[in-house]
């Protein structure tokens, strides 16, 4: 049997320590978020931000509040891209948006937007698929500069021929370089995709239920929960969703072992859409 590390046996006292430490100074609640992910997290940060211990980083993000956003910057990273898996973006432009045409006003929800591609994504569907007008988007995080990064809309410009593939697989029927204008190693999307935008914070974790949705798209988010927050995710989306409205969720989620499985059937299983559907 290996013996676990001295070193490892004191940051597994440490960690605890400082998620309690950061709901009861911030109210941010990361305590029950899987631990192998955070885990590795906080070593990554507590490495970068020059500190020799977890301790040690407890101690300088409790006393300074100005280090607070490059923490969460580390506890809530989420590494995206525009119309990432294009199959899960052609399903809601040919399964969902033929149903979603049948109303006169949509509301969208993408929980956890992090830097804004899953957004833009889809206002750009909605823009092709003539839904836009009739749509309020919300974008939330509980990371303040990500929802910035969002509301700014700027990103690298290498990063951009990917983007444009994603797009086209996903049945785009424009250019991508018809909604962003290149400059200075950056590409700025058009600000009208954010006309139609709500940006907020909100937290999965503590806070309550958020409109009346008829899509929320929170892809590659549970993954990084435990087993009863993700289950206290999922009713919050239950509880969100107008009845027949759409749930989506990354390609490594699943309802399948939630407690509010029942209230979903499948509606394109392969690329996890689900609808709200009372028995």
């Amino acid at each position: 049997m290996t013996e676990t590390h001295p070193l490892e046996k004191i940051e597994d006292i440490e960690i605890p320590l400082l998620l309690e430490a950061l709901y009861l100074r911030y109210h941010y609640d990361f305590r029950n978020y899987a631990m192998a992910s955070i885990k590795r997290r906080l070593r990554q940060a507590r490495e970068q931000m020059g500190f020799a211990t977890i301790s040690a980083l407890q101690e300088g993000v409790l006393h300074d509040p100005a280090m607070l956003p490059r923490l969460l910057g580390y506890l809530t990273v989420q590494v995206s891209e525009m119309f990432r898996d294009p199959g899960y973006f052609r399903a809601i432009r040919e399964k969902v948006v033929p149903h979603l045409r049948t109303y006169p006003s949509l509301k969208v929800w993408v929980a956890g937007c992090s830097g804004g591609e899953e957004l833009y994504s889809l206002t750009i569907l909605f823009r092709e698929e003539g839904l836009e007008q009739r749509t309020l988007f919300y974008a939330t995080d509980i990371n303040h500069d990500a929802l910035q990064t969002a509301q700014a809309g700027i990103y690298e410009l290498d990063r951009i021929r990917l983007f444009t593939e994603n797009h086209r697989k996903s049945g785009g029927k424009s250019s991508l370089s018809d909604y962003y204008r290149a400059a200075y190693g950056r590409a700025s999307f058009d600000k009208t995709l954010r006309d139609q935008v709500v940006f907020s914070d909100h937290s999965l974790v503590t806070d309550a239920v958020f409109g009346e949705m008829n899509l929320i798209s929170c892809r590659n988010v549970l993954i990084y929960f435990d087993r009863r927050l993700q289950d206290r995710a999922l009713g919050l989306f239950k509880d969100s969703l107008t009845r027949k409205g759409f749930l989506g969720l990354g390609a490594k989620e699943s309802l399948r072992f939630s407690d509010h499985a029942g209230s979903f059937k499948d509606f394109v299983r392969e690329e996890k859409i689900y609808q709200r559907w009372d028995h």
